[in-house]
C-alpha cells in the first residue's frame, strides 16, 4: 500500500511527538533524580548540534566551560555527551573511577571504516585486556630503552634529510616517525623515498582524522541507513569515505604482519615486537587459540603504527612552528645545548637529564598544541554521580584536553609558548615527566606508547636544535615571509603548511653527522 502525502505528514508528526516524548522522559528522569551537569539548552531532536563549532568543537566546549563550569552536559542527536574541561575532574573520573569510565562508546563509523581491530576503539573487555597486555609488555619504559640506538640512528637520518632538502621538512618528520614505528614494531627498514608500507598508513590516518570523529559517529547512529547507501548515492560522502578506508585499513593490518610471518618461516626476520610476540605463542596452543592470539598481535601492531605516525609527526611540525615564532626560546635552548654537548658532537640519551630546558620545550609542545584536542572518547559502563550531578550509563565522556591546556589558574599567557613554565627557579622540572602528560590520556586507557614517543621526540628536538637554526624563509626580494599560527581540524591536528629555513650552525657537527656510523 502506498501512503499519500497527507498520511505521510501525519505519520511524521506522530513520530516526532513520540520521539520528543521519549527524549523528554529520558532527560527528566534518572535513578537518583539528580540533575545532569549544566550545559547549553538543547533543541528538540537536534540537541546542541547547531550550537557546536563542527570543525573545532573543543573551542565550543571551552567557551561553554566559562559559563557552565568544568563538567558539561551536551546532547547531540539524542546522545548524551559529558565534557570534562579540567584535569582534576578527568583524573577523578577516568583515573580514580576507571571501572566505570574505561569503556568506549559504540561508534558505527569504526566498523564502516574497517577499523574494528583498532585497540583504541575496542570496548572494555577480554579482547581489549589481551591487546593491552601485549602492548604493556612491548612498550613499557624498560623495553623502550632497548631501542635508544635505533632512535639515534633514525634521528641522524632525519638530520641528513633536513640538510639535503630542508624545504621538505614536514615530509621528513613523517618518514622519521614512520620508520621508527615500522622498525620497532615489524623490524622493517623503510625505503628512503615513498616506502609503500608507510604510504598506506599515511593515507589512512589522514582519512580517519575526519571519518572517526564522535560527531560523525552520532550521525551514523541516528541515521544508520547511511551505512547501507551505495557509495555513488548523492549525499553518501560518509559511505564513500568508509569504503576507501576499508581497503587501506586491510592493507595496513595485514601486509606488514604477513611479511614478518614469512620472514620468520624463512629464518630471516629481524627482531621486532611482532616477531617476539609470535615466537612466544605456546606450541601446544590449539588452532582456535593461535588464531585468536595472532589476530590480537596483528591488531595491536597495526594500532601502534596508526596511532603513533600522525600524532608524533604533528608534534614535530608544531615544534618547528614554535621555533620560528619564538626565536628567543630557540636561542635559550641552543645555549643550554652548547654548554652540555660542546661544538663537535650530537646529543645522545645520556645527555637528557642535563638538558632540562629541552625537556621543558617538549612538555610545552604538548600543552601549546594538544595534538588530539578532545582526546579519545570514553563511555560509562554504568551510571554515576559526581559532585551532585547524574552521569548516565552509555554516555560519551570527552576529555577536553584543549581546555585543560588553557587553564588560566595553572598557566599564565596560555597562548604563548613558554617552556619556562615547566621549570623551577633552579631549572629543574617542576612537574612529573612528560610521559604523565594529559595528551596521553587517562586511567586504564592511557597511551601505552608514551615512553617511546617521549624518547624519540626528545632525540629529534635536541638534535635539530644542535645542528640547525630554524628561521623564517625569505622571498625573492629577501624579505621574511610571514608565518601564522594556524592548525588543521579533525581528531588530530597539525600546523597548516608554512615555509621556513634550516640554517646549519656548525660545520664540525655536520661532519660528525656525515662521517659517524650508528649501527
Amino acid at each position: 500500500m502506498v501512503l499519500d502525502s497527507s498520511a505521510l505528514i501525519v505519520c511524521s508528526i506522530v513520530s516526532a511527538i513520540f520521539i520528543l516524548s521519549l527524549l523528554k522522559l529520558q532527560r527528566s528522569s534518572n535513578a537518583s533524580s539528580l540533575p545532569y551537569p549544566p550545559g547549553p539548552k538543547p533543541l528538540p531532536l537536534l540537541g546542541n548540534v547547531l550550537h557546536l563549532n563542527k570543525s573545532e568543537p573543543w573551542l565550543s566546549y571551552t567557551e561553554w566551560s566559562k559559563k557552565y563550569g568544568e563538567i558539561l552536559y551536551v546532547r547531540l542527536l539524542g546522545k548524551d555527551f559529558i565534557i570534562l574541561n579540567s584535569e582534576k575532574v578527568a583524573r577523578a573520573l577516568m583515573g580514580q573511577r576507571s571501572t566505570i569510565y574505561s569503556d568506549r562508546p559504540y561508534m558505527p563509523n569504526t566498523k564502516l571504516c574497517g577499523m574494528e581491530f583498532n585497540t583504541v576503539s575496542l570496548p572494555y573487555g577480554d579482547e581489549w585486556q589481551l591487546h593491552r597486555k601485549l602492548l604493556h609488555h612491548s612498550m613499557r619504559a624498560e623495553s623502550t630503552a632497548l631501542h635508544y640506538r635505533t632512535y639515534i640512528r633514525k634521528t641522524r637520518h632525519l638530520l641528513v634529510n633536513l640538510l639535503d632538502t630542508p624545504e621538505d621538512f614536514e615530509r621528513h618528520f613523517k618518514i622519521y616517525v614512520g620508520s621508527i614505528i615500522l622498525s620497532q614494531t615489524y623490524g622493517h627498514e623503510t625505503s628512503p623515498v615513498d616506502d609503500p608500507l608507510y604510504g598506506a598508513v599515511e593515507q589512512l590516518t589522514a582519512m580517519l582524522s575526519k571519518a572517526l570523529t564522535p560527531v560523525r559517529a552520532v550521525i551514523l547512529s541516528t541515521f544508520p541507513i547511511i551505512a547501507h547507501l551505495p557509495p555513488w548515492f548523492p549525499g553518501a560522502g560518509i559511505k564513500r569515505d568508509g569504503v576507501a578506508c576499508q581497503k587501506l585499513a586491510s592493507e595496513v593490518l595485514n601486509v606488514p604482519f604477513d611479511l614478518v610471518k614469512k620472514n620468520m618461516v624463512e629464518g630471516c626476520a629481524p627482531p621486532s615486537i611482532v616477531s617476539e610476540c609470535l615466537s612466544q605463542i605456546d606450541e601446544k596452543a590449539g588452532e582456535q587459540e593461535r588464531e585468536r592470539l595472532e589476530h590480537a598481535i596483528k591488531s595491536t601492531a597495526a594500532t601502534l603504527f596508526l596511532a603513533g605516525s600522525e600524532t608524533n609527526s604533528a608534534i614535530l611540525h608544531a615544534f618547528v612552528l614554535a621555533m620560528v615564532l619564538y626565536p628567543e626560546v630557540q636561542a635559550k635552548a641552543q645555549a643550554e645545548i652548547d654548554s652540555v654537548i660542546g661544538p663537535s658532537r650530537l646529543p645522545d640519551f645520556k645527555d637528557q637529564l642535563l638538558l632540562p630546558y629541552i625537556n621543558a620545550i617538549l612538555r610545552e609542545l604538548f600543552r601549546w598544541n594538544p595534538v588530539v584536542p578532545l582526546g579519545m572518547p570514553h563511555a560509562t559502563s554504568s551510571s554515576d554521580i559526581y559532585d551532585g550531578y547524574f552521569i548516565p550509563k552509555g554516555a560519551y565522556v570527552i576529555p577536553n584536553v584543549w581546555a585543560m591546556s588553557r587553564n588560566t589558574d595553572k598557566y599564565e599567557d596560555v597562548e604563548d609558548f613558554k617552556p619556562e613554565r615547566h621549570l623551577t627557579l633552579n631549572d629543574t622540572p617542576a612537574l612529573p615527566p612528560p610521559t604523565n602528560d594529559i595528551i596521553f590520556g587517562f586511567g586504564r586507557r592511557i597511551c601505552p606508547g608514551r615512553y617511546a614517543s617521549e624518547a624519540f621526540l626528545f632525540a629529534a628536538i635536541a638534535s635539530i636544535l644542535t645542528l640547525f637554526c630554524i628561521t623564517r624563509a625569505k622571498d625573492s626580494d629577501g624579505r621574511e615571509i610571514p608565518v601564522e599560527r594556524k592548525f588543521t581540524s579533525g581528531i588530530s591536528v597539525h600546523p597548516v603548511p608554512f615555509p621556513c629555513a634550516f640554517v646549519c650552525r656548525s660545520k664540525d657537527r655536520e661532519q660528525f653527522l656525515r662521517t659517524r656510523t650508528i649501527s
